[in-house]
């Protein structure tokens, strides 16, 4: 029997802010379930304060208290508040649902949310104001961010969680995927067992234009690109910083394996203790200016002391697998997601050596990258290994292990930190383990058309739109493409600050 003085029935008779979104509101929608319920919730946010919020709901009764709810919870408090609101609070106030009436708890915590999202990204001004000790810390959902967060609120800070959607494809493995709509609900889910504010910004139009986009039209010049260096550099920490200082932290936190140290000049990143998680190399890219407002609290951490501290926290993600693959491909591969998103087909084309002479046909000259043994389906006497890809000619050079090999490597767009003389190693893969190297041209720090780097020893292929990640020792003092070992007009030697040509 139906308690007709129950809160749920309350909300149900008398909702709160029904058809009364906010005018100069920001809005955020959530729907789609099997019953077709749509639920919109519009907030408008004055002086860290929510001042006015409303919702529309299109769906059962339920869906209405829910909505009301949300209205009743959020009025008149403040936005770090707001932010701490799901779907336990939202069930909570509504005296607790049955479970054939608790999907519309999930969908009103999630547009409640996506309403703060949208506030966020597109406030004109700082929605708070400074604070000292308030750190906002980048959550993936998994275990490395999660444990970073845990790290800084032991530490007394005021840690605010934010995830950044910026991909979503029903083909990929969202569970896999550190920034699909899975993730971005495990995020909060976190942040909120932590008793932490999140907010989620979506960034997917410039995720797409910024890095897919070029991902793809780099492997139309059979290049191989490396898109996790220029999301970093170009996209997510550009966007996290401005996030950062609207919501008045001092520091933008994140669960990578790097460090940061200083010389005369600045900061500048540096290996983390943990060589086999290092991360620097995908994060060379990132401007000199917002390194001054990182912080990596993983920095000193080994892998399994992470997990232990999980563990010890009671998280959630404790035990969650690492993701092995690109967040745009998870679930789905390289050669799959090419196949969707690129509109090429496979158009078969020659493998040859490096005489011209045909060996055998490939499937897509898009499949290969150099470097690549496996799956070229050549019988010979030694094994063969890429060492191009020819767009132009739907070819695919093949070659012996000593073919491949090179001890010099030519840079374009290349952007230095310090001094070319104070470079004396280089990192030509992610997973590779940095090579002795030394640059004779004297240049200074800055931007730069290209060089070339000699390596102390041979390295088995360096691919063409790889990022190279030049060092000092331990320290990240710029980085570069990888481009084909071919000569240039006289004119492109000469350093041009503008129009850096770039492939990541």
């Amino acid at each position: 029997m139906i308690d007709p003085f129950s809160p749920f029935e309350d909300h149900v008779s008398s909702p709160r802010g029904r058809n009364a979104l906010p005018v100069d509101g920001t809005l955020g929608a959530a729907g789609g379930s099997a019953c077709g319920d749509m639920l919109t919730i519009g907030l408008a946010c004055v002086g860290g304060k929510i001042s006015a919020i409303g919702f529309e709901a299109d769906g059962c009764a339920a869906l209405t208290a829910a909505g009301s709810a949300v209205v009743e919870l959020v009025a008149g408090i403040g936005l770090l508040e707001a932010a701490r609101i799901g779907r336990a609070e939202i069930d909570a106030e509504l005296g607790g649902l049955s479970a054939e009436r608790a999907h519309v708890n999930v969908l009103a915590e999630e547009a409640l949310h996506r309403a703060l999202g949208v506030l966020l990204a597109h406030a004109e001004d700082d929605l708070l104001a400074p604070a000292p000790n308030r750190k906002l810390v980048g959550l993936s959902g998994g275990v490395d961010s999660a444990v970073a967060a845990e790290l800084l609120k032991e530490a007394g800070a005021e840690a605010i969680g934010i995830t950044l959607q910026l991909w979503d494809d029903p083909a990929t493995d969202g569970t896999a995927s550190c920034c699909s709509p899975q993730a971005v609900t495990l995020a909060r889910r976190l942040a909120h067992e932590l008793d932490m504010p999140h907010f989620t910004v979506d960034l997917r139009d410039p995720f797409r234009k910024g890095v897919v986009d070029p991902y793809l039209a780099a492997f139309g010049e059979g290049l191989t690109p490396n898109p996790c260096v220029g999301c970093n550099g170009h996209v997510r920490f550009d966007a996290l910083d401005q996030m950062r200082a609207r919501l008045g932290a001092e520091t933008l936190a994140t669960g990578h394996y790097a460090r940061i140290e200083r010389d005369e000049h600045g900061p500048l990143l540096a290996a983390a203790a943990d060589d086999n998680k290092d991360q620097t190399y995908m994060l060379a890219a990132v401007e000199p200016r917002l390194i001054e407002r990182l912080e990596f609290p993983l920095g000193q951490l080994r892998k399994p002391e992470v997990r232990d501290r999980a563990r010890a926290a009671g998280l959630a993600v404790a035990e969650k697998p690492e993701s092995q693959d690109l967040c745009f491909l998870a679930g789905i591969g390289r050669d799959g997601f090419l196949e969707r998103h690129s509109g090429r087909s496979d158009e078969p084309g020659p493998i040859r050596d490096r005489h011209g002479h045909e060996l055998g046909r490939h499937r897509g000259a898009y499949r290969y990258t150099v470097g690549q043994r496996r799956g070229l389906g050549l019988a010979a006497p030694t094994p063969l290994y890429v060492l191009d890809v020819d767009p132009s000619e739907n070819a695919v050079t093949v070659g012996t292990i000593e073919e491949l090999q090179t001890s010099s490597v030519r840079l374009v767009g290349v952007r230095l930190l310090r001094d070319a003389s104070e470079v004396d190693r280089v990192k030509l893969r992610y997973r590779n383990t940095p090579t002795g190297c030394r640059i004779e041209s004297e240049l200074p720090a800055g931007r730069h058309r290209q060089l070339r780097v000699e390596l102390e020893n041979s390295v088995d292929g360096a691919a063409p739109g790889q990022v190279a990640c030049l060092m000092r020792g331990e320290a990240v003092v710029g980085w570069a493409t990888i481009a084909r070992d071919a000569k240039l007009p006289a004119d492109e030697l000469e350093r041009d600050p503008r129009n850096i040509p770039v492939v990541l």
